[in-house]
């Protein structure tokens, strides 16, 4: 393998300064046969991912787990991998796991030099966002996403000119030029609070059309939004998950509220991928339980739920399927890619982090 630069508009290497291989250092691509050691020492990771992954296949992940879990020790980095990462990843490598801005608080927190960012890139901006004396790397830098890629910074810009004194609330699966240009972010979880403490009747909630939506139904506010959509969430109909419920009305259905709202209305429960995580490990041993959103999570997090079935309406993010145990490490060896932000823009697109995270409500 090649070490191949990758430059971006926001890159440091496109500035002039040096890049993260130059700071860091490229060092050899580890061997990566399946020996006697690699496989006793990935044994208690594969007793984690065997109901997910074919022993018969193990060989072939194993060798890139061993070379990653060692790697990152050397160079004085960690792992940070959302809930939609696949088993090989979320349970072999990832040093923390969680939504996106859990994976950014964690950043902020953890004491390394390198943050690999495995989900998709706005979220590797907001880490940097947070941590911006740390280097942040993805290892794949085409990792995008269709609600962050539906709205810019200009479009709110826009939206503000044509709606003056109306507050925009933004959600954090957004880029950071969209942050900046908003007054405050949310997450799924504390929306409808984030919405409440303006005292305008009027908010403007972007870009996510469904949540916003779905927020609408919990507050007296006017809701303003975009038509912004989750790819992955967007395709579930109701049509589909009454089929299940028809099949057994024992399923409980648990979505998340990035989905349309017919969807909503026919689930048991609607909450964040952290509150979809704790409604689903709450159920008795013997449950069942349908996950409304990305194929992956139910997967991750059916081995910490023992008794509770899993029924996988198998959508995945084909942006997230992006990120690989092969990626990652050449991630740890070539030191790419680098996800950096304009410190302008930066410190604007923070603030509103800052504003979300430390607002106080009664």
């Amino acid at each position: 393998m090649t070490n191949i630069s990758v430059e971006t508009p926001n890159s440091k290497a496109s500035s002039g300064a040096p890049s993260a291989a130059e700071r860091f250092g490229v060092v050899d691509m580890p061997s990566l046969e399946y020996t006697e050691e690699v496989a006793r020492e990935t044994a208690p990771l594969y007793e984690k991912v065997k109901h997910h992954i074919p022993e018969i296949e193990w060989p072939v992940h194993a060798p890139y787990v061993h070379a990653i879990n060692k790697l990152k020790k050397e160079r004085n980095a960690v792992i940070l991998a959302h809930n939609y990462q696949t088993p090989e990843i979320f349970h072999c490598v990832a040093d923390f796991a969680g939504d996106s801005l859990q994976l950014a608080q964690q950043a902020e927190k953890v004491d390394a030099e390198i943050i690999i960012q495995c989900g998709v890139h706005f979220m590797a901006e907001t880490s940097k966002l947070l941590s911006p004396e740390k280097t942040v790397l993805i290892p794949d830098m085409k990792a995008g996403c269709s609600l962050a890629e539906s709205i810019t910074g200009e479009d709110v810009r826009l939206l503000r000119e044509a709606n003056p004194g109306v507050p925009i609330v933004t959600y954090v699966n957004t880029s950071a030029d969209v942050k900046a240009e908003s007054d405050i972010c949310c997450t799924s979880s504390n929306a409808v609070r984030i919405v409440e403490s303006f005292e305008s009747d009027t908010v403007f909630l972007i870009p996510d059309e469904y949540l916003a939506q779905n927020v609408a139904k919990e507050t007296s506010k006017k809701i303003l939004t975009w038509k912004g959509h989750c790819e992955v969430h967007e395709r579930f109909t109701a049509e589909e998950l009454l089929a299940y419920k028809e099949a057994d009305p024992a399923i409980q259905i648990i979505a998340h509220p990035e989905c349309p709202t017919t969807v909503t209305e026919v689930a048991d429960f609607t909450g964040s991928t952290s509150g979809m995580i704790d409604y689903a490990m709450s159920q008795k041993a013997g449950s069942k339980v349908l996950l409304v959103t990305e194929c992956s999570m139910a997967s991750n997090i059916e081995s910490e739920a023992p008794g509770v079935e899993f029924i996988k309406p198998c959508n995945l993010c084909p942006h997230m399927k992006r990120i690989t145990l092969p990626k990652i490490l050449e991630s740890l060896v070539y030191m790419r890619d680098e996800v950096t932000v304009d410190p302008v823009m930066a410190e604007k697109a923070k603030l509103a982090v800052e504003r979300m995270v430390n607002l106080k409500t009664n």
